[in-house]
């Protein structure tokens, strides 16, 4: 069943790419591209250390320990996969990677040609990758694999009695690293017991960030002196449809950072931070206007990639978007500066979001009703706002640590 759902899922692609669907054309180019790839630029001798993440969020989770591992160990070899477009796309030069390509689809025939290839010494999988056949075949051929910032939950498959048969899926790995204890028991539920509880790799991440915050001139133009500044990261229009509306007559500052950068997106948005707030700009276009100019502006609409978290630095609240479609995006990047997180109602699956939810860092908003009254809280009690952003800043730094947990244990 699962070959064939593979081969299913192929098809789809397949077809997709064929009907102009531009993420399944890079998809598909970059998996057959990921063959000579690895015959050009991996040597049979080296046995490279690979790491593999699913998209760029999955890589940032693993960042650290490629990074500490090619400082301390400079002479090892290091493969990084993905199997999203998202992230190979933006990562293809990334460079403490020796080599960088696709992971093709998980066929029994694309695993064996993939380590007949690449021939690596041990596997680091990040956070949800669980390839049957690639995970056979590294146990097989005596690779250890190893889950970093992994996290289970009861609806998984691997806890279905139906699909109870998958779980020797899971015996292949030869250590989880996982983000929470309640994980540890699921796991040890199912006979599943190397396992260590060491956290989630992205809190160290977001600390390194912050440590390393770009200078942003335009932004401290358009911010000024404006007594309260309103940064919404990863934006959706569900999310815009629950706070826009209040700063219609308010005397606040918004700087929107979109999931999705092109065009029509930004144009789309733009007339309509104008028609309900005021004058609206984009950072690209701030970067010919005076100052006066940039700081007469009510929006400022991020159009460019790389600088969102730098920017939740001058915020007075952050909202981070997606809880109203697949789930919520990188929370953390935005509680590490100290201050309240709001999101939407679909945040369950993410530990972080939960804890800080328990700690009083972050807040849930379902409507646009509930964010009014989540803001008016704010103004109406100063002590309320600083409260939580020092809740938000503790649980980031109180939590931090899983990166050299996990390095010092694998390597």
């Amino acid at each position: 069943m699962y070959s064939l759902a593979i081969y299913i899922y192929m098809f789809c692609v397949n077809v997709a790419a064929l009907f102009g669907n531009k993420k399944a054309q890079l998809m598909m180019r970059g998996h057959r591209n990921a063959w000579k790839i690895l015959r050009e630029k991996v040597r049979p001798d080296k046995h490279p250390v690979w790491f593999h993440a699913a998209s760029l969020g999955e890589f940032e989770q693993g960042r650290l320990l490629i990074e500490r591992l090619k400082r301390e160990q400079p002479d090892v070899k290091i493969l990084l996969t993905f199997f999203s477009p998202s992230g190979y796309e933006v990562r293809k030069h990334y460079e403490y990677a020796d080599v960088v390509c696709y992971l093709p689809f998980d066929t029994m025939l694309n695993a064996r040609k993939f380590l007949r290839l690449a021939h690596p010494s041990k596997a680091v999988f990040i956070k949800y990758e669980f390839w049957a056949n690639y995970l056979y075949l590294c146990h097989r051929h005596n690779v250890p694999v190893y889950s970093v910032s992994s996290i289970f939950r009861p609806t998984q498959i691997f806890f279905r009695w139906y699909h109870c048969g998958y779980r020797h899926v899971l015996k292949w790995v030869a250590h989880f690293f996982v983000q929470n204890e309640a994980s540890r028991q699921l796991l040890a539920s199912i006979g599943v017991s190397n396992v260590t509880v060491t956290g989630d790799t992205r809190l160290d991440r977001v600390i390194q960030i912050k440590k390393n915050a770009k200078l942003l001139p335009i932004v401290e133009q358009f911010v000024g002196e404006a007594p309260r500044v309103f940064i919404a990261g990863s934006s959706w229009q569900p999310d815009e449809d629950v706070y826009l509306p209040y700063f219609q007559q308010k005397e606040w500052k918004l700087i929107i950072a979109t999931h999705v950068v092109n065009e029509q997106r930004i144009a789309h948005l733009r007339a309509r931070c104008e028609s309900v707030i005021g004058p609206t700009i984009t950072y690209s276009e701030a970067q010919t206007l005076s100052t006066d100019r940039i700081f007469a502006s009510r929006v400022l609409l991020v159009d460019c990639f790389g600088l969102l978290s730098s920017i939740y630095r001058y915020a007075t609240v952050a909202y981070v978007g997606g809880g109203f479609g697949v789930g919520i995006h990188n929370v953390p990047e935005a509680a590490v500066y100290g201050i309240p997180v709001l999101f939407g109602p679909n945040n369950q699956k993410f530990q972080e979001a939960q804890s800080l939810k328990a700690c009083g860092g972050a807040f849930e908003v379902a409507s646009a009703e509930d964010f009014a009254k989540r803001i008016n809280l704010f103004v109406e009690q100063p002590e309320t706002l600083a409260q939580s952003g020092e809740a938000a800043a503790q649980y980031i730094s109180s939590s931090a640590g899983a990166a050299d947990r996990i390095f010092e244990a694998i390597f």
